[in-house]
């Protein structure tokens, strides 16, 4: 058995959490950002109604989230496309991003120095799952913001990791130490690392179903002629970009799943000599695959669309919270040798 060095792993914890901190200030700026943004463009709207802009100044409005009335070029958001717009620079959302990186960068550090302090892939155990998971989700993020603005998610994300890296901090922390026998095998690295990444992907498609969830409901509002309460929701694009994007990441997402759920049945038959023994998690990684499996068919050939599909997503994703916390925790069964 190899020998564990305690020394890095304490580097590791540092590391992790200047990690938090700085995902925490870049989390400041993602919400100065939205706050900053909606009182420019509302400042823009007042000054507009007033006649007080020049005609030529004037941009169609429609693509931020059901507005139809013209307003001059405020800040840079993302259009219905999500593509990156010309227009002022937004330098509280830079500075998010810039931040972001840079958790992200010390994030990884902590993660690997884990993986050496502990002589093995850092996924050995629901801390090390919910700290690479962590990492992963920004990860996705950022490559996400090479190809698209999605910086209007930058809150939502980022605070679903900063409440991940809590939750792994405060309710999984665990020294680093060897694996137990079980869990010396390949099979680790490829049925752990395949269910991080899809696990990621999914997150970020649940803060998307929630936004998409709150811009219909606005869209509505308005529609119906009612006050715009949310102005915030006009950085973000219309629902139904929201849902087609989310929809795509989800096939992907659901693609990984499918494969963890075989790989897992494949190392369940080496490690214990069935394939498939109705063990509780088990059960629940089966459950997931169905959720998503219904939403991804209902979506395509049922015609769910809007808020029923936004609905199934976020159920598919509760259920991954479900299995990952409720079931590890308090289930008996084969898999709770995973410790907390």
């Amino acid at each position: 058995m190899k020998s564990v060095n305690t020394e890095l792993g304490a580097t590791s914890e540092l590391f992790m959490l200047l990690a938090s901190i700085a995902y925490v200030v870049a989390l400041i700026f993602f919400v100065l950002d939205l706050v900053k943004s909606s009182r420019t463009i509302g400042a823009v709207e007042a000054r507009l109604a007033a006649g007080q802009v020049p005609a030529q100044a004037k941009v169609l409005a429609g693509a931020r989230g059901g507005a139809s009335a013209a307003a001059p070029a405020g800040p840079a958001t993302a259009d219905t496309s999500m593509d990156y717009s010309a227009g002022p620079r937004r330098s509280s959302a830079r500075i998010a991003v810039a931040l972001t990186v840079v958790a992200t960068v010390i994030h990884g550090a902590a993660v690997l120095t884990r993986g050496i302090a502990a002589g093995r892939v850092p996924w050995g155990n629901m801390y090390e799952f919910c700290t690479t998971g962590a990492l992963v989700v920004s990860l996705i993020f950022l490559i996400t913001l090479t190809r698209k603005d999605l910086r209007f998610v930058g809150s939502f994300v980022i605070g679903l990791v900063v409440i991940m890296l809590c939750a792994a901090t405060v309710g999984f922390a665990t020294p680093v130490a060897n694996l137990i026998p079980a869990l010396q095998s390949y099979w680790l690295i490829v049925h752990v690392s395949i269910a991080v990444a899809s696990s990621a992907l999914f997150t970020l498609t649940f803060a998307m179903s929630v936004l998409q969830l709150i811009q219909s409901s606005r869209e509505a509002r308005i529609a119906a002629g009612g006050p715009d309460k949310a102005g915030f929701m006009r950085l973000v694009p219309p629902a139904l970009s929201l849902e087609n994007l989310s929809y795509r990441l989800n096939a992907i997402a659901f693609v990984g799943w499918t494969f963890t759920l075989i790989a897992g049945a494949i190392w369940a038959e080496a490690a214990w000599g069935r394939y498939w023994g109705w063990d509780t998690k088990e059960v629940w990684t089966f459950v997931i695959w169905t959720v998503y499996a219904g939403y991804l068919h209902a979506r395509a050939t049922k015609g769910w669309t809007g808020t029923r599909a936004a609905w199934l997503s976020i159920v598919g994703y509760l259920c991954i919270v479900f299995n990952f916390t409720i079931v590890n925790i308090y289930f008996s069964g084969l898999h709770s040798y995973s410790g907390v």
